[in-house]
């Protein structure tokens, strides 16, 4: 044998895997095991179900989480923050003492005013204040929390999606849920912990807002449609048993667990968990979409069966069966409320999409005994301007609402959430925040808090630091919670 020949085989033996596969039987892989599971990624190793249920940091008020995106942006000053005294400044510029060093993506801060046409009513016990335009929403005031103080520093839409729901500027971080999936695991079995469901135009940010990032590819979102197969090419192909595909599958995850025994690859894993996952959802998936179980009144209370409330009434009646079945994560992408013109006329229209359906879910949610336990979001990437953005000046009633960063709101119930509160206050103009700051990484402390996660220890080491969702930032808003 020559002393090459010697010498790769040397090196083999000598490798810390092959010394510990070949040579120490098998202590290597127990140890790894040890270590793993102190760190609470035992999952990686493909040792366990990756989305098996895991322990919570303490004590949970939420199990779950729905997090209604409205992409784009929706204006706070005509659906959840009024302000009168704007009427003041319709049509006039405002001081350059609150417009100095202004970062706007497409107006000058030297814009008219554009005070909002909107009117707003006190609702419920509580007194929450919400525009004509959300009547529905008006019905469940007491049910929810209004935070009229969020701020992030993005005045774009994808680094404004990617800081909501990655906690940075930066692309290929993990998102929102995938964080979740992390931490807990799902309690389901046959549908993925992470379920994406879109209506509208899309969004910007795309994948990347429900992206696994650096994380396995196991804990990323899974985009559902609202008809037919819930995924394309879920349904084996004509002449396929279910059967062949059970052997087909288990020979599959033979040779993949045999090939991460060789290379420790954690995406193997993911990859035989997806297999797998596919094969259970064959059956758990045409039965969740299927409605003709549920109630009239239950239909009707959400709007399945018209339009326009349709799509987005679909969605969230999905989003109650698939937390109903144990899934973690449910998104709910709808676009876009990017009012650049015309705002009265297109904020009118994806209001009436989303309304009665976002009000029904509460509704549902509770009357089933379910909102203590579900965490429920709604809320965009940023807010509007107080100033106005004319780009075709001959249109009649053109004027819209530039990106507005400094100072927007979100509403969130059940899941630990007070009820009936609005938390903070803006100036007279709501330009700038006077009480009570909700930073966007403030609002994932809190949120990781209700599902019993302390966001500073939710980590994950990727190139020699741990990362986390809140970055370095971010402290759980102790007032919003019950």
């Amino acid at each position: 044998m020559n002393t090459a020949l010697n010498d790769r085989l040397f090196r083999k033996i000598q490798s810390r895997r092959s010394f510990f596969r070949e040579t120490a039987g098998g202590i290597g892989t127990i140890a790894l095991a040890q270590l793993l599971q102190q760190e609470g990624r035992a999952a990686e190793a493909g040792m366990v179900d990756p989305l098996a249920p895991r322990k919570p940091h303490f004590a949970p008020k939420a199990k779950n989480i729905i997090f209604m995106f409205m992409e784009g942006g929706p204006s706070q000053l005509d659906l959840f923050d009024p302000k009168p005294e704007l009427a003041k400044w319709d049509g006039k510029p405002l001081p350059e003492s609150l417009t100095k060093n202004l970062q706007l993506a497409f107006i000058k801060p030297t814009a008219a005013v554009l005070a909002s046409r909107r009117q707003f009513r006190k609702h419920g016990q509580s007194g929450i204040e919400i525009s004509d335009y959300l009547p529905h929403l008006g019905e469940v005031a007491d049910n929810i929390a209004v935070v009229r103080t969020m701020h992030t520093e993005a005045f774009n839409h994808h680094p404004g999606q990617l800081m909501l729901f990655a906690g940075t500027l930066q692309v290929g971080r993990p998102s929102m849920g995938a964080w979740v999936q992390y931490g807990l695991g799902s309690e389901s079995r046959n549908l993925p912990g992470f379920v994406v469901l879109s209506s509208g135009a899309g969004t910007s940010g795309g994948e990347s807002n429900f992206s696994s990032g650096f994380l396995p590819s196991t804990y990323g979102g899974t985009m559902f449609r609202g008809s037919g197969d819930p995924i394309l090419y879920l349904s084996n192909p004509q002449g396929v048993t279910r059967d062949v595909q059970r052997a087909t599958l288990d020979a599959l995850g033979d040779l993949n667990r045999e090939h991460q025994e060789k290379t420790g690859d954690r995406e193997i894993a993911s990859r035989i968990n997806s297999y797998e996952m596919a094969f259970k959802m064959q059956m758990a998936a045409p039965e969740l979409l299927d409605f003709s179980k549920e109630s009239n009144e239950t239909l009707e209370m959400y709007g399945v069966d018209k339009e326009p409330t349709k799509p987005f009434a679909t969605n969230c009646l999905l989003a109650r069966r698939l937390v109903e079945r144990g899934v973690r994560c449910v998104m709910m992408m709808h676009a876009s409320w990017d009012d650049h013109t015309n705002i009265d006329k297109k904020l009118k229209k994806n209001c009436d999409i989303t309304d009665q359906p976002a009000a029904a879910l509460i509704k549902d949610l509770k009357q089933r005994g379910m909102l203590e336990d579900t965490l429920v979001v709604w809320g965009g990437e940023f807010g509007r301007t107080p100033m106005c953005e004319i780009r075709n000046p001959s249109e009649a009633d053109n004027a819209g609402r530039d990106h507005h960063p400094l100072a927007f709101s979100m509403w969130m119930a059940g899941g630990g959430i007070k009820p009936g509160l609005t938390l903070g206050k803006t100036d007279d103009l709501c330009f700038h925040i006077d009480e009570d700051p909700v930073h966007i990484h403030d609002l994932q402390a809190t949120l990781l808090h209700c599902l019993g996660l302390d966001h500073t220890k939710l980590t994950y080491n990727y190139m020699g630091r741990n990362f986390r969702l809140t970055d370095v930032a971010g402290n759980v808003v102790r007032k919003l919670l019950v």
